[in-house]
Formats: structure tokens, C-alpha cells, sequence
């Protein structure tokens, strides 16, 4: 799998979520209320802990797999997992606010502590200290905010990983981004239709 793989699969690389593959953990309740980062991060948490719904999602050893579940509030959500080596890219999910969390496995995020631009930029050179680095390991999660930019990976040799995403409002659109020392490049932005 190349190193900047989709942070939702893509159609090529794994069967699409299905309605017959959604799956909803028994404690996540519908409301009609928008879903705050706070109760992203509870979710994400409580459905971790779910072992009958990680056990679930088969995992394959050349790319990544996941469920679609229900989120809380209309949120959308996902169960991936990650083969040893695997990655998504530098990234941010545009307007939505998210949360995940470790259910298996180890991941490590690397993310940017700066406020980018929404639109009209192509290349941006950071400036020194913008760089934050976590590893999350089972039961560990974060939330964050808007326009957040970061890359996960399963730095593991041989061990997969599952994690548990979720994301309010459903995602509108995710921009991809190649980084070379301070040079930060938006090379692309997919809108759902390219992952789903």
C-alpha cells in the first residue's frame, strides 16, 4: 500500500461499507441535537471498548478495512483498521470537528499546531515548534477541532491496528496535503463521493 493512502479507504483498495456493514454499538444514541467534540470523543471511547465490534471488522494485510457505524447526532463514523506500515498522508477533514481513538494496536498522529488557511493557497511554508507528535496506544484517543491537520500511521512492524472515527458534520470534503521540511502543499481535495 503506497504511503499516503485514503484516511477512508477508497473504493479500489477494499469492498465499500454497505448498509448490511453499518453496525451501531447498543449505547449510542440517536439525537437531534449536533454532536459536540466532547461527546465525538465519548463515542469514540465507549465503541473502543465494544470487543464483539472490533473483533468484527476483518482485517487484511495489505490495506486498510473498515465498517461504517452510527454516530451520535447524525455524525458519520467509522471502524478502521490498520495494517503494520500504514498511513494516511498529512490531511484535515475542512469544517468538521472529530474525534478517534485506539482500540487495538498502537497509532501515532502527527499533527500541526497552526491555523491554516481555508482556501486560496497552494504551498505554505510553516514556521518552527508548529510540529505536535502522539502516540496512542489501545484506549487512547483525541479530539480536535476544524481545519486540523494531521497524519496517522501504524508505525508497528507486525502488529495491526483498529481505530474508532467520528466526525461532525459528516465529512464535506477532505484536503490532502505533501509536506517537505516547512513546505506544506495542498495537492488535493476529495469531496465524499471519491471515498464512499
Amino acid at each position: 500500500m503506497s504511503s499516503a493512502p485514503s484516511v477512508v479507504p477508497t473504493a479500489g483498495s477494499v469492498p465499500s461499507p454497505s448498509a448490511s456493514s453499518s453496525a451501531s454499538p447498543a449505547s449510542s444514541a440517536s439525537s437531534s441535537a449536533a454532536p459536540t467534540i466532547a461527546e465525538l470523543l465519548e463515542f469514540v471511547r465507549r465503541t473502543a471498548r465494544d470487543e464483539a465490534l472490533i473483533a468484527s471488522l476483518p482485517l487484511d494485510p495489505e490495506g486498510r478495512t473498515w465498517i461504517r457505524l452510527d454516530g451520535p447526532g447524525g455524525s458519520e463514523a467509522w471502524l478502521i483498521g490498520w495494517p503494520p506500515g500504514t498511513g494516511t498522508g498529512w490531511h484535515d477533514h475542512a469544517d468538521s470537528i472529530g474525534a478517534f481513538t485506539t482500540a487495538a494496536g498502537s497509532l501515532k498522529e502527527h499533527s500541526l499546531a497552526v491555523r491554516l488557511p481555508t482556501d486560496g493557497w497552494k504551498t505554505l511554508e510553516l514556521t518552527d515548534s508548529v510540529d505536535r507528535s502522539r502516540e496512542l496506544a489501545a484506549g487512547q484517543g483525541r479530539a480536535f477541532g476544524q481545519n486540523h491537520v494531521h497524519e496517522v500511521l501504524n508505525e508497528s512492524e507486525g502488529v495491526h491496528a483498529v481505530s474508532v472515527h467520528a466526525y461532525y458534520p459528516p465529512l464535506p470534503r477532505i484536503r490532502r496535503f505533501s509536506r517537505t521540511g516547512a513546505v506544506l502543499r495542498l495537492e488535493q481535495t476529495e469531496s465524499p463521493e471519491d471515498w464512499q
